[in-house]
């Protein structure tokens, strides 16, 4: 089932890779989220090409797709839905929102007030929506990818740590090399490839592949390594909040992701420390004294891979 996986990962890094030029591990990144029933936090300044990711992302997996653009005077009933009075019944029914779908981009996600970001809380963590008392299922299998400015940009507001902890991934897709831009500008010249783009997998195939990725096997000396390198984040001096136990969830799981996508059906520690990163940058607060000494997130995660031991991991015998 492994090479199912790597066959859907590759096909997946391929399509997208023509329409995001030169970023093909930033493209497997939201792959491997994918796989783990992971949200995407893609968060860089304008222009760079963080919509357009999604949106490839989304038309490549085949998924049901709606797209719900953040903007200042954004109410939760946008987003989740509303409840209408119907005078033929003298009942109200409830409007589904944008929320009911299988992909949905959350474009400028920052651009809108905390109360209407907050109504994803629910929707992320439990794959359901309650409107007016009752509870509503989503689609499965159901992603958000969310892009947002830097919040030192005007008119954003900061999400909120809980929505922040909910993402598995945050992404930054950064500028292109000289030579990307040029071949993105050969690209895009006449028209954009995401018109062309074609669905190269299914649903149904997605949760196929999301089922034997949460079958790989992880061994108990890597699974303890997991959860030391979370609760490094929470004792380090520079650190005002560090990873929450859904960091660690979502190390093991993304390491079991990219194990299948790389055929394997065995975790191994470069797995774990590859993707610590991606997985738990996002997840810690630094206090105001590390951030005016110049120290970065990204710098205490590598502080801590180089410090914490790494174990010899064993294989499973068939």
């Amino acid at each position: 089932m492994s090479a199912r996986v790597r066959d859907l990962v590759s096909r997946l890094v391929e399509c997208v890779g023509t329409v995001i030029v030169g970023k093909d591990a930033e493209i497997e990144l939201c792959v491997l989220a994918l796989l783990c029933r992971g949200h995407i936090l893609i968060e860089d300044v304008p222009g760079v090409g963080k919509t357009m990711l999604a949106k490839a992302l989304a038309r490549a997996s085949g998924c049901s797709f709606e797209r719900v653009q953040f903007t200042p005077d954004l109410l939760p009933g946008d987003v989740t839905g509303v409840s209408v009075y119907d005078p033929r019944t003298t009942g109200f029914e409830f409007r589904r929102g944008p929320v009911f779908t299988q992909v949905l981009l959350a474009d400028e996600i920052n651009r809108a007030s905390p109360k209407t970001q907050s109504a994803l809380l629910e929707a992320m963590e439990e794959d359901q929506v309650t409107v007016d008392g009752q509870t509503h299922r989503l689609p499965e299998p159901f992603i958000v990818l969310a892009t947002q400015n830097p919040i030192e940009l005007g008119g954003t507001f900061p999400l909120p740590e809980a929505q922040v902890d909910r993402f598995l991934f945050k992404v930054d897709l950064g500028y292109l090399a000289l030579d990307d831009e040029v071949a993105m500008l050969d690209r895009f010249q006449t028209s954009s490839p995401l018109d062309d783009l074609l669905a190269v997998t299914s649903p149904a195939e997605l949760a196929e592949c999301q089922a034997a990725c949460a079958e790989v096997y992880c061994d108990p000396a890597l699974k303890e390594y997991c959860v030391r390198l979370v609760q490094r984040t929470r004792r380090h001096p520079d650190v005002a909040l560090g990873a929450s136990p859904r960091g660690s969830l979502g190390l093991l799981h993304s390491a079991q992701a990219r194990a299948a996508s790389e055929g394997r059906e065995f975790v191994l520690p470069d797995d774990l420390k590859g993707l610590a990163a991606g997985v738990l940058t996002h997840r810690v607060i630094l206090t105001p004294n590390a951030e005016l000494r110049g120290v970065t997130a990204s710098s205490v995660i590598d502080e801590i891979l180089a410090v914490e031991a790494v174990p010899t991991a064993t294989q499973r015998l068939a």
